[in-house]
């Protein structure tokens, strides 16, 4: 049989932020407590700031029956001379029965003992109680918080609690809280509690108080609103998708509201102005015709008829925090870009300053200048030199997340050359997954400058990612150098930039370092892994080459006839796996005697003799080479009891395999 249950546990105002990191994971938690207590069914979990509910239409009142099965030890064991041993006397014990009631069972390996009981199912009110404290336990918000004189612990007080079955209000209790049929309003419809008799009763009289329970209801009307907004003022709202859900989630009946600001703020930059609205008062941004205009929007938590004084109050708050970015704004412009407080700031411990890793920025973008044929020297080093310069202005020490931009903004002003500022600016490109690139190989040095340098220097120091812990972000950074260099076709040579800064950072390891990079190529190419170790198995860590190298193989790895390649290479590999691959191999051509052999290696000479244009083209040359060999392997018997012919047979092939071996290793290929 089975009844609706609600779940309420009432909470004061939960911040919304570490709340939203959890609420993928909340709906997990109670779904394997639900399981692992055999009463998993469907539900909706819904919430506010003030509270969070567990709705289930349909929940068991009981659990169902089980058969529990149990395993002693070896009848050998358990019995001597036909009485029983302590080992049959204790599992007796441990199942609730008398030795006489216990089975035996072979499984393969010999009788063991063996008991089945059927247990009856608890009834879930009983249960309740227990799996909710579970699930309330099981929630991480990082940071938690004690009340009155509790010593447990959660993200906020909890301040009521509803557990009801049917009609029937559960036995429960929650940090101190008993469970009752009461909830609150929205705190402008009042401040007592009202009851309710049902579920039903609780969804009506929640929508008469003022509360959407809803989020995806909240979410929509928000949206809504905003479209109306725009519509009726001729203007565009910038949805900004994360403060959206974290406007959902502090908001119980949510109302936009369009403010205004004083239009003299409009001189700061527009990232200014939109990072102070959203950081500090969760405004959404407005625009029209393209351009940033002095409007805001503002979602109101309020239930009211008239919002005047709402907005009022709102443009009255945002006008301090505009007037700090101005004051900020002027005061970086007056004292200019400047190094010199960057050797007060200290950059990871055992790698020194922010100014001694701008030092190391430099000597790195001088080594790709060269390696790209860059001949801006002297500006690169004056961008790389002013990149890190905005960390000491007042702005980035407000709002940290708009370094660069900042002093993109400061070099402008300055006068500085366009390539210079706009470096500045690109220079932690790409920040994400799905971010923009540098625009230019001039930025991308200065990008890719800073990125090594976090790499060898943090590897270097021991400083390097573990399971899933990242703090200095190497993964995005090893990504970040892989992409950069494939977008503007730039020839990153790991091992040959590793060796030239070698003196710079004593304690790296180049195999360790290399092989990390090589792990994230797994996650950037969407192609058969096996693709990728047979590339790496060139020995190649140009990770430009290794990116033509994978898109020239994958297409034939990917080809109906390849199937018919792996048979003759399986061939190759088996005929080479006893010789020295590495060495200089030779093919003595007057030891050649079957016409099988004289074909393949004249075919091969051939091929080899060739200058291609790309990799496309001479893969398709050398897996050309599949007749000559498949005619080889069929009528040339390699192991010939002349030494110097077999000897000679064997380079042949190892010739064959070292060509393929330039590219990738072919052995490494699995479909």
């Amino acid at each position: 049989m089975n009844k609706p249950l609600l779940i309420e546990i009432g909470v004061e105002e939960l911040p919304a932020i570490p709340f939203l990191k959890e609420l993928p994971n909340i709906e997990k938690k109670w779904a394997n407590i639900l399981e692992n207590n055999r009463l998993l069914c469907d539900f909706d979990f819904f919430y506010t700031p003030r509270r969070l509910v567990l709705w289930h239409r349909e929940f068991q009142i009981k659990q169902e029956d089980s058969v529990e099965e149990m395993f002693g030890a070896p009848v050998k064991i358990a019995f001597k001379d036909g009485e029983p041993t302590g080992a049959a006397l204790g599992f007796a014990k441990k199942c609730g029965v008398d030795v006489s009631k216990l089975d035996r069972i072979d499984q393969g390996r010999g009788e063991v003992l063996y008991f089945k009981k059927e247990v009856e199912g608890t009834d879930s009110k009983d249960l309740l109680n227990g799996m909710i404290n579970e699930f309330i336990s099981s929630l991480n918000f990082g940071k938690s918080m004690r009340w009155a004189s509790r010593t447990d612990s959660f993200i906020r007080p909890i301040r009521s609690l509803c557990v009801m079955l049917g009609e029937e209000i559960v036995d429960a209790n929650l940090y101190g809280v008993k469970s009752s049929n009461y909830s609150f309003a929205h705190r402008m419809v009042s401040y007592e509690p009202f009851t309710f008799e049902f579920a039903g009763d609780y969804f009506c009289k929640l929508d008469k108080n003022g509360v959407v329970l809803y989020p995806d209801e909240r979410r929509k009307t928000i949206l809504e609103q905003m479209k109306k907004i725009e519509k009726e003022n001729g203007i565009k709202i910038e949805i900004d998708t994360e403060l959206l859900e974290e406007v959902v989630a502090i908001t119980e009946y949510p109302t936009a509201l369009l403010g205004k600001f004083d239009e003299e703020f409009l001189e700061l930059p527009e990232e200014v102005i939109v990072t102070s609205m959203k950081e500090h008062q969760r405004y959404f941004a407005v625009y029209k015709d393209g351009e940033l205009t002095n409007n805001f929007i503002v979602v109101s938590n309020s239930k009211t008829e008239d919002f005047t004084q709402i907005i009022a109050g709102n443009e009255k708050v945002l006008r301090p925090r505009l007037a700090d970015g101005m004051f900020f704004w002027k005061n970086d412009i007056k004292n200019g870009l400047s190094n010199e407080g960057l050797k007060k700031l200290v950059f990871v411990e055992g790698l020194g300053s922010m100014y001694e890793k701008v030092q190391r920025e430099t000597k790195i973008a001088s080594l790709l200048a060269d390696t790209f044929k860059v001949e801006e020297k002297e500006l690169l080093e004056k961008a790389v030199y002013l990149a890190k310069a905005d960390l000491m202005s007042e702005m980035v020490y407000e709002f940290t997340e708009l370094q660069g931009l900042m002093g993109y903004y400061y070099a402008k002003i300055a006068g500085e050359d366009e390539k210079v500022y706009t470096a500045i600016k690109e220079q932690y490109l790409p920040d994400g997954e799905d971010s923009e690139l540098p625009s230019s190989k001039f930025s991308s040095i200065v990008a890719l400058s800073y990125k090594l340098d976090n790499l060898l220097g943090l590897f270097s120091v021991g400083k390097i990612p573990s399971g899933s812990k990242d703090p200095f972000g190497l993964r995005r950074a090893a990504a970040g150098i892989v992409k950069t260099a494939i977008e503007h076709k730039l020839p990153v040579d790991l091992g040959k930039i590793i060796d030239a800064l070698s003196s710079e950072y004593k304690g790296l390891d180049k195999t360790q370092l290399i092989e990390f990079f090589n792990e994230r190529l797994f996650k950037i190419f969407d192609v058969n892994p096996s693709v990728i170790k047979a590339v790496l198995g060139s020995g190649e860590t140009d990770v430009y080459e290794i990116s033509k190298k994978l898109c020239a193989l994958n297409p034939i790895v990917l080809s109906d006839n390849f199937k018919e390649y792996t048979t003759t290479f399986k061939r190759v590999a088996n005929i080479i796996k006893d010789l020295d691959i590495t060495s200089e191999l030779s093919i003595d051509e007057s030891l050649l005697e079957d016409d099988a052999e004289k074909q393949l290696v004249s075919k091969f000479n051939e091929v080899i003799s060739k200058e291609y244009s790309n990799y496309e083209e001479e893969l398709d040359a050398l897996f050309g080479l599949k007749p000559q060999l498949d005619n080889f392997f069929d009528n040339v018997f390699v192991n010939h009891e002349n030494q110097a012919i077999k000897t000679n047979r064997k380079n042949t092939i190892g010739k064959v395999y070292q060509a393929f071996k330039k590219i990738a290793d072919i052995q490494e290929i699995t479909i």
